[in-house]
């Protein structure tokens, strides 16, 4: 993610910051411009429009909305079609929660160029059912149907996810791993699938690649999801994925690509927003250039953005691991794996440049 700075005291403040850290004015982000200007009651004039705060600010979202327009909730809001009922307030915070996530992700997609129709637009748009399997009314199952992600509200919970993820055997739960891991199901139906299936220049050929990297998606889901939690991950699954459960399916094996193709970009993005590269001079015979992140990576190849990734998180390791704590990115990228995410990064680039990058958050 870029830099945030306060418009009022120019400092550096956080993306899900609804005031300043530093001299307390209240903010919030323009989402089109991926701005931050100052709230006040009379709202702001910005991009020859007025714009408020959310509806929904007292649930801790920070976006603004344009004051003319009908819907005075933000586009993360009207995006999630389904919340815990009204009365259930402990699962109503957790889905804040999820928001702050959920308006991240929407953030870099659009800085991917992605294209992003709301479920309300368009039928097989994207949307949120954002449910707790707290709240006395069965369990829920974090998934993809239709261009609608499901989402498990309790996984906000550090003892809940915590409890999954070492059951699991998974080196790394989140919830925002969960949203761009369940955003990779969508855009491999909607860039990759439904072009196919509509005969569109190119789209066969695109589908193609994809099965011979990740699988025939065809194969019965029903088939590997036993298959999975019967045998476990095939012997030497490391060389070829990113993670066991990347092996159940091939629309896993892409969801997890996908995901870390976000991690990666994103991580840069921020490391470079900061300032932050290695010096090849001081790491005499290891680096043969200095390692710079980038800001954006369109156009770049990548092997270049993976070879900035390798020491990037390498770094990042280490300041873990001076913390205490486990490394930041515990996954190996096998020349294997690289060739998927090389897939992912051309599909990326391709759609943007499609569409002239001129997506953006509404």
């Amino acid at each position: 993610m870029h830099a945030f700075t306060c418009p009022l005291c120019g400092q550096i403040a956080y993306v899900e910051s609804l005031s300043c850290p530093f001299c307390g004015g209240e903010i919030g982000i323009h989402p089109a411009s991926h701005t931050m200007l100052p709230v006040s009651s009379a709202g702001a004039a910005f991009a020859s429009a007025h714009w408020v705060p959310c509806s929904n600010r007292d649930w801790r979202c920070n976006w603004l909305v344009d004051r003319s327009a009908e819907d005075s909730r933000c586009l993360s809001c009207r995006i999630t079609r389904r919340r815990p009922d009204a009365d259930d307030t402990i699962a109503r915070e957790k889905v804040a929660d999820v928001d702050v996530d959920k308006r991240r992700l929407l953030l870099r997609l659009a800085d991917l160029g992605l294209p992003v129709v709301p479920w309300y637009e368009q039928e097989g748009g994207l949307g949120f059912d954002l449910l707790s399997s707290r709240s006395g009314q069965g369990p829920v199952t974090i998934g993809h149907a239709d261009g609608i992600i499901t989402i498990d509200v309790a996984e906000t919970l550090d003892d809940h996810r915590e409890r999954l993820r070492v059951s699991l055997g998974e080196p790394y739960r989140t919830m925002l791993g969960h949203l761009r891991h369940e955003v990779g199901h969508y855009y491999q139906w909607v860039l990759v699938e439904e072009p196919a299936a509509a005969d569109r220049p190119g789209a066969q050929a695109r589908l193609e690649e994809c099965r011979a990297l990740f699988g025939d998606e065809r194969a019965s889901y029903t088939d590997a999801i036993a298959r999975h939690y019967r045998t476990g991950a095939p012997r030497g699954w490391q060389r070829r994925y990113l993670s066991e459960y990347a092996t159940m399916h091939p629309w896993e094996d892409f969801a997890e690509t996908w995901a870390h193709y976000l991690h990666l970009t994103d991580t840069l993005t921020t490391l470079a927003s900061a300032g932050v590269d290695l010096d090849h001079e001081k790491f005499p015979g290891i680096l043969h250039r200095d390692i710079v992140p980038r800001l954006d990576y369109h156009g770049v190849p990548t092997a270049e953005l993976l070879e900035d990734w390798y020491w990037c998180s390498k770094l990042l390791n280490r300041a873990n691991r001076a913390m205490g704590k486990g490394d930041l990115y515990p996954f190996t990228i096998t020349p294997a794996v690289g060739d998927k995410i090389d897939f992912v990064h051309r599909l990326v680039q391709q759609v943007a440049a499609d569409s002239g990058r001129s997506a953006e958050v509404r």
